[in-house]
């Protein structure tokens, strides 16, 4: 039986572009190159790519990536995008928990919840940050972005939910938290490229700051940096707090 996030980006690539967030594209690869220092030897592995917005943006700017992702149909429409601007960039569909690239990658990114903290079980979740970890070469850094457990502690995320979706074509109900396994379960409707309407009962993982610190710290990395996640404007100068609704996460092996 396939799950919920499988469902979701089936036939949903078109009207995901157009979400509002995934809008910061720009602002986010920026954010990347000042990371890499502008190093366009930079081999970079993009997991969780969708669409392939952030693989494209990199890809223009001169960079060898290489995108995976569980789902054909938004990896179809990051062949066509990237084709459209003769492009050639490595589209493969892949299994982030099932990863054999080993020691390969100066820069692995997972943007946008790219695979992890959607998955239905920790474990899952842990091994796509392994994966990760081992597709990285000895002095290799992972940026990902994931949601801060913070964020529920203090404010509603059905709340959350209701004033982001005014912009996009995504509408999330039925919300209840569980303050011992900190996930949030609820139901998305959203419709589809071809005008069907979905609806699909999910479950997200949060993570707190020393989770995230423990997890890597497992994987051997030696320098773990979180800040809150702005869209668009990722920057080491944003404090994580409980206001951010999502975590960045910078670590160097």
């Amino acid at each position: 039986m396939k799950q919920w996030y499988e469902l979701l980006f089936e036939n949903y690539s078109e009207k995901y572009d157009r979400e509002s967030f995934v809008q910061g594209t720009i602002g986010e690869c920026d954010f990347i190159e000042r990371e890499i220092n502008y190093d366009k030897n930079t081999r970079i592995l993009d997991i969780g790519c969708g669409t392939g917005r952030h693989s494209i943006e990199l890809a223009k700017r001169g960079y060898n990536i290489t995108g995976i992702d569980l789902s054909e149909s938004q990896l179809n429409r990051a062949k066509e995008k990237a084709s459209a601007q003769n492009l050639s960039i490595n589209f493969e569909q892949q299994d982030a928990r099932k990863l054999t690239f080993s020691d390969e990658f100066d820069l692995v990114i997972m943007l946008c919840e790219g695979g992890f903290s959607l998955m239905e079980t920790d474990e899952m979740n842990w091994q796509i940050l392994r994966n990760a970890s081992n597709a990285l070469k000895s002095k290799g850094k992972l940026i990902f972005t994931t949601l801060n457990g913070l964020f529920p502690l203090f404010h509603s995320v059905k709340e959350f939910f209701a004033s982001a979706t005014k912009e996009g074509n995504a509408t999330y109900s039925n919300n209840s938290f569980d303050l011992m396994t900190f996930r949030d379960h609820h139901t998305i409707q959203i419709e589809d490229d071809f005008g069907n309407t979905k609806k699909l009962e999910c479950n997200e993982r949060y993570y707190v700051p020393s989770e995230i610190t423990w997890l890597l710290k497992t994987l051997n990395f030696k320098v773990i940096d979180i800040f809150g996640a702005k869209l668009g404007a990722f920057s080491r100068n944003d404090q994580l707090t409980t206001e951010d609704y999502e975590m960045l996460v910078i670590a160097e092996k």
